[in-house]
């Protein structure tokens, strides 16, 4: 288990953060890093072409690896943030079949490593329908149902980003529409960057989904870009974490840094700046 260094940065007790914010870095590196900043848990990036800490091909070998490593580190895993495919389209037989492998596997890691939940987004990376907008959330909808329930028999919640500005739920009006769809047993994941590049209030979020709210990923954005450090855009969040607090979240938060205002090297360095930030506002 890696030692934090007697200097490293101690945060808020609900702020962790994920491993897409060194999603450069492979899997062992990015948890000592983390850990040595001073975090106590992590969102695990299981997103192929995003962040590649769980291998596309995730088979129980796959698993067994990667929670072992995690287990090695000593971080408490709060979520897998995981994809099986496009949730709009329509399957043949055999996209069933590989969609609720891949399914399987996700949750099986989700739990293996302990994880509240696994999180699934909200459609394909693609604002327009496949079909009509009606029948692509119903599809969505129908889809993380489906999976919540797969995971409920393995003691792991599911949640969505339902506000993801470059899928088909790409700003607050498609994120309502799809959360009226949704069962009780689905859960919200906001993020505060996707919020705000999609035009957005946070406190618009909040006043709408805030007892739906299960989980909170922190990364600063203007409208059109996701991808700003804390504190180089036009989040305020100061009056989203005050939204929260007042609207009762007892959850927690994670920073998901996938920025590039920054290099590689400075980056730890952006992320503990980032830490003590949130940490005084949570």
């Amino acid at each position: 288990m890696p030692e934090k260094s007697e200097s490293a940065h101690r945060f808020h007790s609900r702020l962790g953060c994920s491993t897409i914010s060194f999603r450069h870095q492979p899997l062992p590196h990015a948890l000592d890093t983390i850990a040595g900043l001073g975090f106590d848990e992590i969102d695990l990036g299981a997103l192929p072409g995003v962040c590649d800490h769980v291998p596309f091909v995730l088979d129980e070998d796959a698993v067994r690896d990667v929670s072992a490593t995690v287990a090695a580190s000593g971080i408490r895993v709060r979520s897998v943030n995981g994809d099986i495919g496009d949730l709009n389209m329509p399957l043949d037989a055999a996209g069933r079949a590989a969609r609720d492998r891949h399914l399987a596997m996700l949750v099986e890691l989700s739990a293996t490593t302990g994880a509240d939940a696994l999180v699934l987004p909200c459609g394909a990376l693609d604002h327009d329908p496949v079909a009509d907008l009606d029948t692509d959330l119903t599809a969505v909808a129908t889809e993380l149902d489906r999976a919540a329930e797969v995971a409920a028999r393995h003691g792991v919640a599911l949640w969505t980003e339902s506000l993801h500005f470059f899928r088909l739920c790409f700003d607050i009006d498609r994120a309502q529409k799809l959360a009226d769809r949704l069962g009780e047993n689905v859960g919200i994941v906001m993020d505060f960057s996707h919020i705000v590049a999609s035009g957005g209030d946070p406190a618009d979020f909040v006043d709408r989904f805030g007892p739906r709210i299960r989980h909170v990923h922190i990364r600063d954005a203007v409208p059109g870009n996701i991808n700003l450090s804390v504190g180089n855009g036009q989040v305020d969040f100061a009056t989203g974490l005050k939204s929260l607090a007042n609207a009762g979240y007892p959850g927690h938060f994670a920073l998901e840094l996938e920025t590039r205002d920054v290099t590689h090297d400075e980056r730890p360095a952006a992320t503990a700046a980032a830490g003590t930030l949130i940490s005084a506002l949570i």
